[in-house]
């Protein structure tokens, strides 16, 4: 199983931490061509910016619902491992990856880069895990979902749904909320899931009304 997040717009401010080291971030000989001419084109004063791991500088509600510094140690290094985070400036980062504060909207064109999704898809194409046979649990919005999706892998969408009348409507002011709070109950799971419907099990038994359709997981929530 592997987690995919979003990045958040709330961030914290590292305070006296080392700077940004790229050739210390995941995916460091596949994306690092891509993360230096970005940073120059955006931002080249990140460089000597203080950093800090990434589960410290992500502060949003998904990532206040998942709660990593409270989870039990053998759920926090899962958490680690299984764990990768969009970024429309570093491509994917891990959570102990060390990086600095910044706000580079997926929207964002750059002069020489262009729209960012694109700038990044070939590259990701090449550096991501994406093998058949495993799940890929995606909790990121489209704007990011827009750069990579796994060709082999089963890539499983959780989404937020509201019935109201006999109708389902997408919710989307509750939709981080609700994924952070299944991201943390697949960590507190006693066994790993390794496919869509042990996934859809171990979000039910933590209280949550799902249905496992075939491109994602919905989550239905009260109205």
């Amino acid at each position: 199983m592997l987690i995919l997040l979003p990045p958040s717009e709330g961030k914290a401010e590292p305070e006296g931490g080392a700077p940004l080291d790229l050739g210390e971030l995941v995916f460091a000989g596949d994306l690092d061509e891509k993360r230096e001419a970005l940073v120059d084109a955006f931002d080249p004063g990140l460089r000597k910016a203080p950093a800090a791991p990434a589960a410290e500088v992500y502060t949003g509600v998904l990532y206040q619902r998942l709660q990593l510094s409270d989870l039990p140690a053998p759920a926090r290094r899962r958490a680690a491992k299984r764990i990768l985070i969009a970024s429309a400036l570093w491509g994917f980062v891990r959570l102990e990856d060390r990086i600095p504060n910044y706000k580079l909207p997926p929207s964002t064109k750059l002069d020489g880069i262009g729209p960012l999704a694109a700038y990044w898809r070939p590259a990701l194409a090449g550096a991501m895990p994406d093998e058949a046979g495993e799940v890929i649990v995606d909790m990121r919005s489209g704007a990011y979902a827009a750069a990579w999706k796994p060709r082999h892998a089963d890539l499983l969408s959780v989404r937020a749904f509201r019935e109201e009348k006999g109708e389902r409507k997408a919710v989307s002011h509750m939709a981080k909320a609700v994924r952070g709070d299944v991201a943390r109950a697949l960590f507190l799971a006693r066994r790993e899931p390794k496919d869509a419907e042990e996934v859809a099990a171990v979000t039910g038994d933590a209280g949550f009304t799902v249905e496992l359709t075939p491109t994602g997981l919905d989550v239905i929530v009260d109205s």
